[in-house]
């Protein structure tokens, strides 16, 4: 099936007199006629559900979807993208490990690594996602677990070259995690080019309706983590608090990293996706190769059109021919990049407050990837924690405005980004 077929199909296929959506499955527990039965559950041995906290058949349904739609072999929602990106690197790396990562990453998910799990005992290298093979290499080290980067960078809009950070963790026998949440698997499948795991914040594009926090991990099931056993413990060596059931034997590759997620990161920390949250998502899903095309068609006129306005400093979107990620882009997303804008007015801080007050269509939110257009300042919100130097280092110049295009029509849509222009 191609990916908009999946996009309704895939999944879920109900059977005769079965329901056409698929159902939420709105319940904490699950009643067995046996304790033997239960018991199958909780060693491993037989597949089911028993508690909301680890496991939803509604929301594997939905996890089921989106692997097919990336071409992975296993997926699982989490509570929001923060616990995707977290879970997707816990589950490799623990206390005296370290992580290579790209530094145009999302502010949020940055702290969540340089800040909370250093406290957790792990160390993380931020790269810049252009450096010379040289600083690539130098960055790794004879304990890094795995290498994290963003498809698109948010707000950056830096475009990820996938294929050569995967041959570079392949090289030290680690995997390439890589967030594709602004791409999306519509424009864009990491696992095509090398990539080993995929995350989401389905919040975002996903959803795309502004209804329900979400994310995913999705697992390519192709990385050999037998053939590096000494480097992943957690899942080449028996785990205790599962009976000594080594994942990486027992699964394989296609379902070793998503079982050990489940089983243990789900399990102790029970950041679960909501089942309702799960439903509204597919919702999304259904509609996304539509809404894509428009968000992208969007972003690509708004491009165009701040280009070639007299109180515009600069315009960033991958989408321009001229940009310094055009031709890269032109490799990994081909059908279009993503709703997303970057660009700075001149007269910085103090103009770029001053056009979004006089917005009228477009409003101003800590969200991004909506069906509706928002507007934000990052400096002063998302990366607000960041210091000046880390600000520039993420490529976020303080007087960024990050205009995420929804699906308005286009005439409306550039028609307030003028008024506001005319303001200043």
């Amino acid at each position: 099936m191609e990916i908009e077929t999946k996009c309704i199909h895939a999944g879920y296929q109900p059977k005769n007199g079965e329901s056409r959506m698929i159902p939420i499955i709105q319940s904490t527990t699950f009643k067995y006629d046996t304790s033997a039965d239960m018991a199958k559950l909780f060693d491993l041995e037989a597949s089911g559900y028993f508690y909301t906290r680890l496991q939803n058949p509604t929301n594997d349904m939905v996890a089921a979807k989106i692997a097919a739609m990336e071409g992975g072999s296993a997926a699982m929602l989490t509570s929001s993208g923060q616990a995707a990106s977290f879970f997707s690197v816990f589950n490799l790396a623990t206390e005296g490990d370290h992580v290579v990562v790209s530094a145009s990453i999302y502010g949020g998910t940055f702290n969540l690594f340089n800040v909370t799990m250093r406290k957790m005992g792990i160390d993380f290298t931020f790269v810049d996602p252009d450096a010379s093979d040289a600083e690539l290499e130098a960055a790794f080290k004879p304990n890094t677990k795995c290498v994290f980067g963003e498809t698109i960078s948010n707000p950056s809009l830096i475009v990820f070259d996938i294929e050569r950070f995967a041959n570079a963790a392949h090289k030290h026998g680690v995997p390439l995690i890589v967030d594709n949440t602004f791409a999306t698997p519509v424009n864009c499948r990491p696992f095509e080019f090398g990539a080993d795991i995929v995350i989401h914040s389905t919040t975002k594009y996903m959803d795309g309706h502004d209804c329900g926090v979400g994310g995913v991990i999705v697992d390519s099931g192709k990385f050999d983590w037998m053939a590096h056993a000494d480097k992943f413990p957690g899942l080449c060596t028996p785990d205790a608090s599962y009976h000594g059931i080594v994942y990486a034997e027992k699964f394989g590759k296609e379902g070793a990293f998503i079982t050990k997620a489940t089983a243990q990161l789900m399990r102790d920390f029970g950041s679960i996706q909501s089942p309702m949250n799960a439903f509204l998502l597919n919702l999304g899903l259904e509609s996304l190769p539509l809404r894509i095309a428009r968000h992208c068609a969007n972003g690509q006129a708004v491009a165009e059109f701040l280009s070639k306005n007299d109180k515009v400093a600069w315009v960033n979107y991958p989408g321009l021919p001229g940009n310094k990620y055009y031709e890269r882009a032109q490799k990994y997303l081909p059908k279009g990049t993503c709703g997303v804008v970057s660009f700075g007015l001149k007269g910085g801080r103090e103009a770029a407050e001053k056009f979004m007050a006089a917005l009228k269509l477009g409003m101003i939110a800590t969200h991004v990837a909506d069906a509706r257009t928002c507007c934000l300042h990052p400096a002063s919100a998302t990366h607000r924690q960041l210091t000046d130097e880390e600000l520039k280092a993420a490529g976020i110049p303080a007087e960024m405005i990050r205009f995420s295009c929804g699906i308005e029509n286009i005439n409306d849509l550039l028609a307030d980004i003028k008024n506001a222009l005319e303001t200043l």
